[in-house]
Parts: structure tokens; sequence; C-alpha cells
């Protein structure tokens, strides 16, 4: 989730419990690349103090491998190449998503990281670019390196993050690769954590948009896992969070337009479905100031009820995608 889970929202998602494995947004590396100095901060605050993996997306095979030598020197787990992110700018480079419709590229790309990567060395990837039925040979080229773990977003390229998550494929994955695979798409809930991993027979979870949706996920998952009753926040609990965002992740020198935008950027994942008609979001949209932005939570979120957040379209290790 680039420009969303910086260092700050990985202190946001710390207070409510968090994951037990941070991945950073990822370094965007080619022939004049320089790891990112705000991505890097997050690795050296790391306010959690867990495992934290560096993601790199790029296709350029020396440079790929000269920051993955930069950045072992850092305080990381692990290195983790991107071949899921669907913009379209990336795909155009021929890197993430877009690496997909190059199997040769990737079966070199994997080959000499994995050289040069003497940490744990995972993998992201998407079912293919067009369609489903790609993803047995990309299976074949990741089964020929020795990763140490897949996390499988269980969508093509193309359906970007449309309604249908092909868990069928990520059962496949888990089934067939020697290393443990980790679940991605549409994980929301206990329920959905639970039916995902059932369906799946994945070793772990890995959660990006729905973290921002429901703080308290991670937390949730360990509890049931546990035997424990999961936190069920109200609206109330909802609006704390969405002040707790707007402290920890707006800085004071921000203009206020900036920290409006950024507000709307996460609650464009949070306030759609809430309210009859999707009132909430559909009055959060043309706000100017950050008194208006506030003042429309504070009236559809003032009440202590039990917080029905509807699925949006489209233990446990659970770890969280940056």
């Amino acid at each position: 989730m680039q420009d969303i889970t910086d260092a700050p929202f990985w202190r946001v998602m710390t207070r409510y419990g968090g994951p037990d494995v941070y991945y950073t947004e990822y370094f965007r590396v080619h022939q004049d690349s320089r790891p990112e100095r705000h991505i890097l901060a997050a690795i050296e605050e790391n306010p959690a103090r867990r495992p934290v993996i560096a993601q790199m997306i790029g296709q350029d095979i020396p440079s790929l491998v000269r920051t993955a030598e930069w950045l072992q020197k850092r305080a990381i787990a692990g290195i983790d190449l991107n071949l899921g992110c669907p913009a379209p700018i990336v795909c155009r480079k021929e890197a993430g998503g877009g690496l997909l419709r190059n199997l040769p590229k990737i079966d070199a790309i994997l080959r000499e990281l994995r050289g040069a990567v003497h940490l744990q060395f995972t993998v992201k990837t998407r079912l293919g670019y067009d369609r489903p039925e790609e993803f047995p040979a990309l299976l074949d080229v990741f089964c020929a390196h020795a990763i140490d773990a897949l996390t499988v977003h269980g969508r093509t390229v193309r359906e970007m993050y449309g309604p249908v998550v092909h868990y069928d494929a990520i059962a496949k994955a888990a089934a067939t690769m020697p290393c443990p695979v980790f679940a991605n798409g549409n994980v929301r809930d206990v329920d959905s954590a639970r039916r995902i991993t059932e369906i799946t027979g994945a070793a772990g979870l890995m959660i990006g948009r729905g973290a921002i949706r429901n703080p308290w996920i991670f937390q949730q998952i360990r509890d049931a896992a546990e035997g424990r009753e999961p936190f069920a926040p109200t609206r109330v609990d909802l609006r704390a969070y969405i002040e707790v965002l707007h402290r920890e992740t707006c800085a004071s020198a921000m203009r206020e337009e900036g920290q409006v935008g950024k507000m709307k950027k996460y609650l464009g994942h949070i306030a759609p479905g809430l309210g009859g008609e999707d009132t909430f979001w559909r009055e959060l949209r043309p706000a100017l100031t950050l008194r208006e932005l506030f003042a429309i939570c504070d009236r559809h979120l003032a009440e202590p009820l039990p917080l029905d957040m509807p699925v949006l379209p489209e233990t446990q290790m659970v770890g969280m995608m940056m």
C-alpha cells in the first residue's frame, strides 16, 4: 500500500496490536536508484520491534542485487520481491505485476537474488497478468528457487482489486510450494480470515487494505485463534481511531489541505458502506477543511453502536503488506 503504510501508520497499527511481521512500502529499484529515506525511516524506527521485511520492486538485475546487498546491512529480517503491484505506470516499466508477462526474466531475477540474499528471501505475486490459468507456470518458476515464503494475491493484474478472489489458486500454491504460502486478498475480519485459511490451507495471512478499515483485525485474529472473544469495536471506537490516524500521520507542518487529502486517503478505505445509502462517505468526499471533515465524523460516529462494517467489493502468522 504505497504512500499509505509508512512509519507513522506503523505506529498506529502498533497501538491496536499490529501484525507479527511488517513489510515496508516498496523500494523503487532501477539503475540510478537509492533506497528512499522515508522507507528507511520505518525500518530504523520499527515502533513494534517486530520483524521487518524490506520490499523491492524493479526489473534491472544488477540494481536489484545492489539494493538487496545494501538493505541487508540494515535491521531487517529479509528481502521481498514485489511481483504483484498492478499500477499501470509500474507495469509499463516491466516491474511489479508487469513482470508476470516475462517468466524467463523472473527466473533470472530470482536466481540472482537468491544468491545475493543471505536473510529470508520472499516473493509476493499475483496469479498472472491476464488470466488465472497463467499461475501454474509461475509456480513452476517459484519452485525452481529456494525462496523462503510466497505470498499470493488471489487476483490477476487485470483484475486489479475487483470482487473476485481465486482462493482455489492460493490453495494450489499451498499444496505445491515447498515453502510456506501466505494468502492475500479480502481479509477483512475474523470470519474472512478463518474462511480463507480453511479454503486455501495457507500458512498465514497477509493483510493490507483490510487493516486500514479495521485496525483491530490482527489482535482479533489472535484472540479468536487462542479461544478468546475478539474485541468488537463500536462507532465511537472508530471515531477515536480516526483521531489517532490524524494525530500520528499528519505532520503539524503540513498545510491543512494536505492533511485533509491524507485523511481522505485513509477514509476512502473506512467510510464506504457505513451509513444508510452510503451517506457517511458521500458527505466526506467534498469536505475541504479539517473542521468540516471531523464534524461529519462526529455526526456519524457519535453513538456507541456496534460497528457493522460490510465487506467492500473486492494460530495464524499475521503479516501486513506495506
